[in-house]
């Protein structure tokens, strides 16, 4: 193999690991992929890692052992989550998005890769430690949110169903009662989309009674797999957030049905650790 200069390692190494975000790469698969030793790529490492956090893009970790690594893990600045909750808050209060049931139109942004992806990695942010070993979402309007969230944490996306499908296989289903504390609805899961003894995080675009995610939580007990975090991109204020524990990006604060808007701010939690005003 030709010499490869180290301004071209640190460029592929720095693709490679933002582009797989919490995945972990052994040293060996460089020293394998650049003909160099490890004590190189370890000093290249290093120069990246420090070049990542100078700049608050998120953190390079390397882990010890026989069965380590390094990964990159996306971690937004304080002033990165202003900026994204301010520009989110401010498109959702526009006048024009209130629907009929206290509901908010959001589709538009969630069909936004930049918005998606934002989210995504502030959401993913919460929830690193926790180690799930899935992201758990309903259909249909939670999918984007929760693959980006999926993608951050480098873990499969698996989506209950309103009703089962023929092309997934036998299902395990459940009826739960809907967030207006009234309706009966099914919710179904394909056996072979987790496994007894795993964990998940469920994440959904919307929280108001807190009926689907209940569902959902419901869903995983079947299953025998443990729920180790809930997060929502949107909740109303009187969602029960504390009771399922649910870490939610925004609150519905008011409904202004005379000019047809709802005034959306940052849910106290994140605007805390954002450090807004």
């Amino acid at each position: 193999m030709d010499h490869i200069k180290r301004a071209d390692r640190l460029g592929a190494i720095t693709r490679i690991l933002t582009a797989t975000p919490n995945r972990l790469h052994g040293y060996a698969e460089f020293c394998e992929l650049f003909g160099a030793a490890k004590s190189t790529i370890s000093e290249d490492i290093d120069i990246i890692a420090n070049s990542i956090s100078r700049f608050a893009e998120g953190r390079v970790e390397t882990i010890a052992g026989a069965s380590g690594g390094v990964r990159f893990r996306p971690l937004p600045s304080k002033k990165r989550m202003r900026e994204t909750l301010n520009g989110l808050c401010a498109r959702l209060s526009q006048p024009g998005r209130l629907l009929p049931g206290g509901f908010v139109y959001t589709s538009d942004l969630t069909s936004e890769s930049d918005a998606v992806w934002s989210i995504g990695e502030i959401l993913a942010a919460e929830f690193y430690d926790v180690e799930p070993d899935v992201v758990l979402t309903m259909e249909t309007k939670g999918i984007p949110i929760a693959m980006s969230v999926a993608q951050m944490l480098d873990v499969p996306l698996i989506i209950a169903r309103r009703d089962s499908r023929a092309y997934e296989g036998s299902a395990v289903k459940i009826n739960y009662i809907a967030g207006n504390g009234v309706d009966l609805e099914t919710m179904a899961l394909a056996r072979r989309a987790v496994k007894s003894g795993q964990k998940a995080l469920i994440i959904d675009d919307f929280m108001k009674g807190g009926g689907t995610l209940g569902g959902m939580v419901e869903l995983m007990q079947e299953f025998q797999v443990k729920v180790v975090g809930i997060g929502v991109m949107i909740a109303t204020a009187k969602s029960p957030v504390a009771k399922l524990n649910v870490r939610a990006l925004m609150t519905i604060e008011e409904l202004d049905e005379v000019g047809n808007r709802a005034i959306v701010r940052p849910s106290p939690y994140f605007a805390a650790k954002a450090e807004l005003q």
